[in-house]
């Protein structure tokens, strides 16, 4: 019996050591999205970016939800669902990439960072889980560490610097629809289902901004390197939405959520690597605080409700 205990533990542990390494990858990966897109925005709107992210999302899935027999397990209901989930997703991308042409990558993601604080909040409102007052003051230091961030980048760049609150709550709230989609839904079909409605919505976007001159919806040919940064946002974004698939499978979300932290350490690296960014003092100051309060948000939920688990910022979306 001991024999058996024990080697049930060690295979635990190599579970959560696998899916570990797989979501440091994922989280180290996830920051190439934003890097390509923000190459890409340089010619290319916005909204085409976006749903040349969801168009290729919808092709490397397909095979998938094909092999697995749950493409057309559908009712009305989720699918109403899923439109919702694909339209959140599309207001979260589309205030994200905007963002990008005229902020630094490492700002827009530290400042991207306040959605647990939201989600935790959302949380208790809508889902009525119950939050003490430790938590709730851990959301006001983290946002008021996004403050930090956000204050000089509005100097900067205009009320422009406000659009990662508006991608982060439109992820918090995609991510409570999801909690209740994922009950008995395959993750990959949900996966699936988005990309097809949050390619559609775009499209319906590129069309009525046609000839407007937007830099966000007036679609164009993209031209030379446009290309591969476009396809660089669709591969990068699908591996590294498989791989925190299969993270979560392996891990409990407990031990898992902590890690997306990372994030901000890659994006300020290939944003140095690439355009020569780095965050001046008071930015990293509130990087520092937004970090802590969230890791804290995480660390108070694990204890106080074990089998409840933060779900993961970059998405697989």
């Amino acid at each position: 019996m001991a024999d058996i205990s024990l080697s049930k533990i060690a295979t635990d542990h190599s579970r959560i050591s696998y899916g570990l390494t797989l979501m440091v990858i994922s989280v180290l990966l996830s920051p190439l999205i934003d890097i390509f897109a923000k190459l890409a925005i340089a010619t290319v709107p916005s909204a085409e970016i976006t749903a040349t992210r969801f168009l290729l999302q919808v092709i490397f899935i397909l095979p998938i939800v094909l092999i697995r027999g749950t493409l057309f397990d559908l009712t009305w209901r989720k699918t109403g669902l899923h439109a919702l989930r694909g339209g959140l997703l599309v207001v979260t991308m589309l205030s994200f990439i905007t963002t990008l042409k005229v902020m630094e990558v490492a700002d827009a993601i530290a400042i991207f960072f306040v959605e647990p604080i939201i989600l935790t909040i959302l949380g208790s409102i809508f889902l009525k889980e119950t939050i003490g007052w430790r938590r709730y003051t851990a959301c006001g230091v983290g946002f008021f560490g996004a403050l930090l961030v956000i204050q000089p980048s509005m100097q900067e760049v205009g009320w422009i610097a406000l659009l990662p609150v508006v991608a982060a709550f439109g992820l918090a709230v995609f991510l409570l629809v999801t909690r209740m989609v994922a009950q008995n839904e395959d993750p990959w079909s949900m996966q699936f289902h988005a990309g097809i409605w949050g390619g559609l919505f775009c499209l319906v976007l590129l069309y009525f901004g046609e000839g407007t001159g937007s830099g966000i919806f007036d679609p164009v040919w993209p031209e030379g390197a446009a290309w591969y940064y476009l396809l660089g946002v669709g591969v990068t974004a699908t591996i590294s939405g498989v791989l925190g698939v299969y993270a979560y499978r392996a891990a409990p979300a407990s031990v898992l959520a902590p890690l997306q932290y990372l994030e901000i350490v890659s994006a300020t690296i290939f944003g140095w690597l690439v355009f020569g960014d780095l965050p001046d003092a008071l930015k990293w100051l509130g990087i520092a605080i937004i970090i802590g309060s969230g890791l804290y948000i995480i660390w108070r939920e694990r204890r106080i409700h074990k089998d409840t688990s933060v779900a993961p910022v970059s998405p697989a979306i």
